[in-house]
């Protein structure tokens, strides 16, 4: 079984998505092959760290939380071998052609990716929104052979079937006031393995997040102090979701 999921960042995976492949991979093993696509250089969000150096330190930091992780680490490129830029990603032809072809070259059962919102009034993160468009438009052209040969030339004479995968949307802590769910998935036994991935992304849990004030998180003393703080986080969650556990739980909507 193949998994992939698509989102706008570097370190978005492990926050709603990273204790569900956990629990699919220890399940199946060598039956089951996941893999995070990140669409952004990763080069904005931070606030003393250049922009050339900070996309090169998340590279660094996605690599390390894929080792834990066992997944395949892949970085969106277009077709003319540029990554698309952070905070101001916009759905274009050749976005739809880099996304479309990264899912074919896959052909996961599931896709994981961010959720459009409901109401007109709710927070939104720029790159998240456009991700979950993005996924959308192209979804019907996953099984289309030749919907961009122009941007990827192919011979358009032979076509093979793509299997088109089930698409499900995360939960996504940016959207406020607009998140709800079908399915929630207790990841409790995964959740060391999570603490161990995120911590692996010290630009962000340690300097970018708390400095920015909005989750009123100090800066993490340590790995203990992480883990202790992201215990909260999925308790919140669930307290804002409805979801009476204090385990660890991940949250999902299938799209249709």
């Amino acid at each position: 079984m193949k998994a992939l999921f698509v989102h706008a960042h570097f370190d978005d995976y492990e926050f709603v998505a990273a204790g569900t492949f956990e629990m699919w991979r220890r399940k199946l093993g060598k039956n089951f092959h996941g893999r995070v696509l990140v669409c952004t250089d990763g080069k904005a969000g931070h606030h003393f760290r250049t922009r050339e150096e900070t996309g090169k330190l998340r590279i660094k930091e996605q690599e390390a939380s894929a080792k834990i992780g066992q997944y395949d680490f892949q970085l969106l490129k277009l077709p003319n071998g540029e990554v698309p830029r952070e905070a101001c990603l916009q759905i274009t032809t050749p976005f739809l052609a880099a996304l479309w072809k990264a899912i074919r070259d896959f052909a996961p059962d599931y896709l994981f990716c961010p959720t459009l919102p409901n109401d007109s009034l709710a927070g939104i993160h720029n790159d998240h929104v456009t991700i979950a468009e993005a996924v959308r438009r192209v979804a019907y052209m996953i099984n289309v052979p030749h919907a961009f040969t122009p941007e990827y030339p192919a011979d358009e004479t032979k076509s093979e079937p793509c299997k088109t995968p089930v698409i499900i949307n995360v939960y996504d802590p940016y959207m406020f006031g607009a998140n709800s769910f079908d399915l929630a998935v207790d990841v409790e036994e995964a959740l060391a393995v999570i603490c161990e991935m995120t911590w692996c992304h010290q630009s962000q849990v340690s300097e970018w997040i708390p400095w920015v004030g909005r989750h009123a998180m100090p800066p993490p003393k340590d790995f203990k102090d992480w883990s202790a703080y992201l215990r909260k986080r999925f308790e919140m969650q669930n307290r804002e979701l409805g979801v009476k556990s204090s385990r660890a739980v991940e949250v999902f909507r299938v799209t249709a």
